[in-house]
């Protein structure tokens, strides 16, 4: 087994992995750029170098510097986490050019999956059931004209090589047409420099579904089941779950032996996601991409089936067979994810400064994988993910009785995050009943139709706010004796915002 791997990532994810590769008795090296010298993943690693300035692309993604650093450290490996290099064929290169090994998928399965538009055309190749668009890329407005009238409305116009939620516009009428196709080609120029964009049809009343599929260098395939990732604001994940509460049994085991399919067609190795767009109504399900990497909600597959998933990709690096057959696999429980994100929950813009106090959610079945800490100063520079909350439970009920428990334990001071966010979602009915679609939170959960949705106090008000009124009752006699505890009346939250 490797006896040293370099993790090129920060955050939650460099820890994430750092703690899987200590249990294998693999030391770790990681990486940090200078606006991340104090990051708790730093402060784990049994080594860390600096690679360069606070923005990504001076440090986590300069190639170059990595590979010197795997070089000089005496790394045998690089694992990339999610996010900056996880999907760059070109890192890829490099890390095998340099010798070393790359813990993920190869070269080639990153280069067919990484283009959305020629994955579409190899699924539609392997009878993977596919949305109807268009064939090829669509140049100009005339040709979007053309296609729409196909097609249909809502349509959607998607970079070819987006993701993350950008390069993507909806469109509902002819009107729309032509801002909505200059503003995909140029949030794909943006963001990936590449400006090609396809169309497709816009399911109305869509789940996201993805299939974990893993792959070792036998040809042996498998899936471990399905996640439901349709909590989303503007086509960025929130909230996570395993297995969905809407896909029937049957269409579970078919989307499953399709993601086997696909992965199999391109020979994939490592840990991989088949996306699919559900129809909730029909319950049809339609390929959308494929993650040529492991994904921000893989905490809510290893609970349901007891996998670690980062265990497993190193060993499938190294060269070993798969441990777990498909027949060994079975779905135990449930289990949802929160990200936990640095932002203002009213504006959803990013909140940075220093982490006055911080404490984590515990007890049984309750996961928190993150990198905040009382002292931690959160930058401007990157995403703003701080970390997730992960529970499991017997069944869903359960599970959301333990997530509320949990959720409530958390409290962060000095800085905003979207937690208020969160306990509406999960106290809504349509969370509760599992009808909630990817339009749910843009629809239903705005300032203009749940008035109540955004009231939010900051922990350090509430705290002030709940001392002022202690040292108010006791001026006013309601308490007599300080020292006796049990004369101390809770203030409540409720209390501070009727004031």
């Amino acid at each position: 087994m490797f006896k040293k791997i370099l993790v090129a990532n920060r955050g939650e994810v460099a820890i994430r992995i750092t703690r899987s590769a200590r249990e294998m008795g693999i030391d770790t090296v990681a990486v940090y750029s200078e606006a991340d010298r104090t990051s708790l993943h730093v402060l784990l690693a049994d080594e860390a170098y600096e690679i360069g300035p606070a923005p990504s692309k001076d440090s986590y993604l300069n190639i170059k510097k990595i590979i010197e650093v795997a070089k000089e450290s005496g790394a045998e490996a690089i694992h990339p986490g999610y996010g900056f290099l996880s999907e760059s064929a070109d890192f890829v290169k490099a890390v095998t050019d340099a010798g070393l090994v790359f813990i993920g998928a190869t070269q080639e399965n990153i280069e067919k999956m990484g283009d959305k538009l020629a994955a579409r055309e190899l699924m539609e190749a392997v009878k993977v059931p596919i949305v109807p668009g268009s064939d090829s890329s669509v140049d100009t407005e005339d040709e979007a004209a053309t296609w729409a009238k196909k097609i249909g409305y809502p349509l959607m116009i998607k970079a070819s090589a987006g993701g993350g939620g950008k390069g993507i516009r909806v469109v509902t009428k002819d009107s729309e047409l032509k801002s909505a196709f200059r503003a995909a080609r140029s949030e794909g120029k943006n963001y990936f420099n590449d400006d090609t964009v396809f169309m497709e049809r816009f399911i109305q009343n869509p789940k996201h579904i993805e299939i974990q599929v893993f792959g070792d260098q036998f040809g042996n395939v498998i899936h471990l089941f399905d996640r439901e990732c349709s909590i989303q604001r503007r086509h960025q994940k929130i909230i996570e779950e395993a297995p969905s509460v809407s896909v029937p049994e049957d269409v579970r085991q078919k989307m499953g032996e399709v993601a086997v399919a696909a992965a199999k067609s391109i020979n994939y190795e490592g840990a991989g996601t088949i996306e699919f767009i559900f129809d909730n109504s029909s319950k049809e399900f339609f390929f959308m991409e494929m993650n040529t990497r492991l994904q921000v909600e893989h905490p809510v597959t290893e609970a349901i089936t007891g996998v670690d998933l980062v265990k497993e990709q190193i060993r499938v690096a190294y060269g070993e067979k798969l441990r777990i057959t498909q027949d060994e696999l079975k779905i135990n429980g449930h289990a949802i994810e929160l990200r936990i994100c640095a932002e203002d929950p009213a504006t959803f813009l990013p909140s940075a400064g220093k982490i006055a106090r911080c404490r984590t959610p515990q007890g049984p079945f309750v996961r928190f994988d993150g990198y905040m800490y009382a002292g931690y100063e959160v930058t401007i520079y990157y995403d703003p993910m701080l970390a997730k909350l992960i529970v499991w439970g017997k069944d869903r009920t359960s599970c959301i009785e333990r997530l509320k428990r949990a959720l409530a334990e958390f409290s962060v001071t000095g800085i905003k995050t979207n937690t208020v966010l969160h306990k509406n979602i999960i106290d809504h009915p349509t969370f509760l009943d599992g009808s909630y679609t990817t339009q749910f939170v843009d629809k239903q959960l705005t300032p203009s139709n749940q008035k109540s949705f955004f009231t939010y106090v900051d922990d350090e008000v509430f705290l002030i706010t709940a001392a002022i009124k202690a040292y108010q009752a006791h001026k006013s006699r309601q308490i007599d004796n300080l020292s006796t505890m049990s004369k101390w009346r809770q203030v409540t939250r409720q209390e501070v915002l009727k004031r």
